[in-house]
């Protein structure tokens, strides 16, 4: 477990500390990606990924206001999932703050390839590196038929 502090906040990668049913609320029905996520599946990317969990401290109070995973061998790759910062609590930097310490966590270094999808949240990518498939050409992807949940880009648009 590893900790990192800030005005008032923490992140820590302890999943003992994660509020499993604020985050499953959130993505499920907060977010344009994991609507519908059942809690279970939650839990099972939770078991499977390394967390990182934003604390605001308040009186000696822990309050969950972000969350984020990585996705992970630990050598070649990583991909950066389920994102999220509470709305009372955005505007501060903490999402830029969020992603400086995945990037930097001492387990993810000295990978050839980071990877994550957004809709609306490229600046914030760009700023720590990120930036558009090199070669999407070569990118493919395998929707599950049977998925219950429903992200808005499985629409049928195309």
């Amino acid at each position: 477990m590893t900790e990192w502090h800030r005005n008032g906040y923490t992140i820590s990668t302890d999943r003992a500390e994660l509020d499993v049913p604020l985050i499953h609320d959130f993505l499920s029905n907060s977010t344009y990606w994991a609507t519908g996520r059942k809690i279970e599946v939650v839990q099972r990317s939770l078991d499977n990924s390394l967390c990182f969990g934003l604390f605001k401290i308040d009186d000696g109070n822990k309050q969950q206001v972000g969350f984020a995973r990585v996705v992970t061998d630990y050598a070649t790759f990583g991909w950066v999932a389920d994102v999220f910062i509470l709305p009372s609590e955005r505007g501060q930097g903490l999402g830029k703050w969020l992603t400086d310490v995945i990037i930097s966590h001492p387990d993810l270094q000295g990978f050839r390839r980071w990877v994550l999808a957004t809709k609306d949240a490229h600046e914030l990518y760009r700023r720590v590196g990120f930036r558009e498939l090199h070669r999407p050409e070569r990118w493919m992807e395998r929707p599950d038929p049977k998925m219950q949940e429903s992200p808005d880009y499985w629409n049928k648009k195309e």
